[in-house]
Parts: structure tokens; C-alpha cells; sequence
């Protein structure tokens, strides 16, 4: 059995304030009087990452841990034998705020990167790009420079993917409301206003792993450049409305029709985050919008996709190199966990 690890689903889901409502169901039909004691027990425990015999701090309701962690709001998608059993919100999308409902639009963060390496695979999938190819032969608006600490280095998807390709940028900070927003290419280069340094080679490319958003924005531009598509569009055609996600978008910013179904970020500390939610032109590495509904279409799509039955993006045989590790646990945008089931 394959796991797919998408580690930033909790930032996903939850929101940080300094002010809380009780958690409340929101309104589901027919739902099973098992599935309702199941969310119930959402509610009612949660359980710490390691629990010992008769802690009594093991188990917390959902409200307390909202409290005790800052977090206003919440939304969950279940998927139970390989379908959505339940999703709805709990708490409000902003301090005096509306409900959270399982339609609310919450920031991704780094899950961007696994949908969006979808999106590059189905044009491997195509003919129109190759994993094993030099990328500085299809970029045409910007090339990956020399470096002196990869002289003659080869740069190609495959390792953009899975972070082995040995390039700089961790991440991305993105950008407030009142900001000046760079282009694409500026924030490759690391020129103002972008506000990252130079996405440039550090090491030779397949040697190690590290995480680099600066990959991942390489691939943006590499997908701008191949499909002559902007890439919330080349997105919204290739994996988003095939999955049927019809509550994400990768544009950026928001647009405003959109921000009254948004939640509204807070820090850890409960204070409002600068500027409201911020702009990232780097939206492979971090600009998907979307919910935790959606979410769970993309895993129910990778596990389908993978038996051969639902293959609305890639066939079975790229959604196995898809889930094949490279380096560290890491397949083509996903992390990878080996599970053994007990019989």
C-alpha cells in the first residue's frame, strides 16, 4: 500500500485568532447514524500524535484544541473506502465572521506543489515535455544559469519534482495586499520587488535532496513556456476541472468575487497576518486556493487514476512514477510513505 503525504493539510484547515465560537455541524443530508457518531467523535476527541495509558490530556474536543491552538476555524473533507463520507466546517472564517462551511477557500501553502506537478506529468504525458530532458532547451523565457558549483550541469523535470535537481529557494513569503507584485521571471532572478533571493544552482543537480520552491517555480515558467497558457488557466484545464475541484483556482491574486467564500489568515499568536492573505506569483510552490473537498478529490483521483478507473489526468503507468521515490520519500510531487499491512 502506497501513502501520499500531503504534510501542510493542517495548516490548510485551520485558521489562527485571538477570539473563538464553539465549533458547530454544519448542515449535511442523509447522513447515516453511524457517520453522524463518527463526527461526533471528530468533535469530541482528539488525540495527541503519541498518547500513553491514562493521560488525560491525551484526548481534547475539537473546540478546546481550536482554543488552545488559535484557530477560529476549521474545515474537514472525510474519505472513507475511497469516497468523501462527510465534509463541513466548524468555527468562522474570520473574527465576527461568517461559518466556515466545506465550501470555504482556504490558502494550500505547499499542497499546491503536488497538483501542480500533475499538470506537468500530463504534458510528459502529451509528448510535449520530457522528465529526463534538459528544461533550459524548453524554457524559452528564462533559463537556468551556469553555476560554478555545478559546471555543466543538466537540469531536467524529473528533478525539479523531487526536489533533487539542487537548486536555491526554500520557500516564498509571498506578498501583502498593499505590496508591489513582481513578474515571474523577477522573482527568478531575485530582482526587485520580488523579495527571495535568485533561484540559482548550489549543488549538481541529482546528488541530494532538498526542498526547493525555487524547483518548483523553475516548472512554472518551464509549463508557461511549453503550453502558451497563463497557469491558472493551464491548470484549471488540465487537473482541476477533470478532477471536478470546482471550488480552487490558482489565480492570483484572489479574484474579489471569490474572497467572500475566503478565510482569512491569522499567525499563530492570534494576531491578523500583515496585509491580509498574501499574493504568490510563485504558484506552483504556493498559490492554489482551495478546499479540503477538493483535496480529497485529488487523492480519490491519485488512487483511481494508479488501479487503472479513473484516469482523468494521467494513465496508471504515470501515476505509478508519480508515487515511485527518487530520493528522501520523495516521488514527482508527492511525499511517499511505504505502509504494510497487517494481515
Amino acid at each position: 500500500m502506497v501513502a501520499l503525504r500531503l504534510y501542510p493539510l493542517a495548516a490548510l484547515l485551520c485558521l489562527t485568532a485571538l477570539c473563538y465560537q464553539p465549533p458547530r455541524l454544519r448542515a449535511q443530508t442523509a447522513l447515516s447514524p453511524e457517520v453522524q457518531s463518527r463526527i461526533e467523535n471528530v468533535g469530541a476527541c482528539l488525540t495527541t500524535p503519541v498518547v500513553e495509558k491514562d493521560d488525560p490530556q491525551a484526548c481534547q474536543t475539537l473546540a478546546d484544541r481550536m482554543v488552545a491552538d488559535h484557530v477560529p476555524g476549521v474545515s474537514v473533507a472525510v474519505i472513507h473506502n475511497g469516497a468523501i463520507e462527510w465534509a463541513m466546517g466548524f468555527g468562522v472564517v474570520r473574527l465576527g465572521g461568517a461559518p466556515v462551511t466545506a465550501e470555504t477557500l482556504f490558502q494550500a501553502g505547499s499542497i499546491s506543489k503536488p497538483v501542480a506537478a500533475m499538470a506537468a506529468l500530463h504534458l510528459v504525458e502529451q509528448g510535449r515535455l520530457s522528465l529526463d530532458s534538459d528544461v533550459n532547451q524548453a524554457l524559452t523565457s528564462w533559463k537556468i544559469p551556469p553555476s560554478a558549483a555545478a559546471p555543466g550541469a543538466v537540469v531536467t523535470l524529473r528533478e525539479l519534482l523531487s526536489h533533487t535537481a539542487g537548486l536555491t529557494v526554500h520557500g516564498f513569503p509571498g506578498y501583502a495586499a498593499s505590496a508591489p507584485i513582481p513578474t515571474l521571471v523577477q522573482v527568478l532572478n531575485g530582482e526587485k520587488p520580488a523579495n527571495t533571493d535568485p533561484i540559482r544552482l548550489e549543488a549538481p543537480p541529482g546528488v541530494r535532496w532538498k526542498y526547493s520552491g525555487g524547483g518548483y517555480t523553475v516548472m512554472q515558467q518551464l509549463l508557461i513556456d511549453v503550453s502558451h497558457q497563463p497557469f491558472p488557466a493551464l491548470l484549471h484545464d488540465t487537473v482541476l476541472a477533470p478532477i471536478g475541484m470546482t471550488h480552487s483556482t490558482y489565480e492570483q491574486p484572489l479574484p474579489e468575487a471569490l474572497r467572500a467564500k475566503s478565510a482569512t489568515p491569522y499567525k499563530r499568536n492570534g494576531t491578523p497576518v500583515e496585509g491580509g492573505f498574501h499574493t504568490y506569483p510563485e504558484m506552483a510552490a504556493a498559490g492554489l486556493w482551495t478546499t479540503p473537498t477538493d483535496l480529497a478529490r485529488f487523492a480519490i483521483e491519485i488512487q483511481r487514476s494508479l488501479r487503472g478507473d479513473a484516469n482523468h489526468v494521467l494513465s496508471a503507468a504515470m501515476t505509478k512514477q508519480m508515487l515511485t521515490v527518487v530520493q528522501q520519500h520523495y516521488g514527482l510531487g508527492l511525499a511517499i510513505g511505504d505502509l504494510l499491512e497487517k494481515t
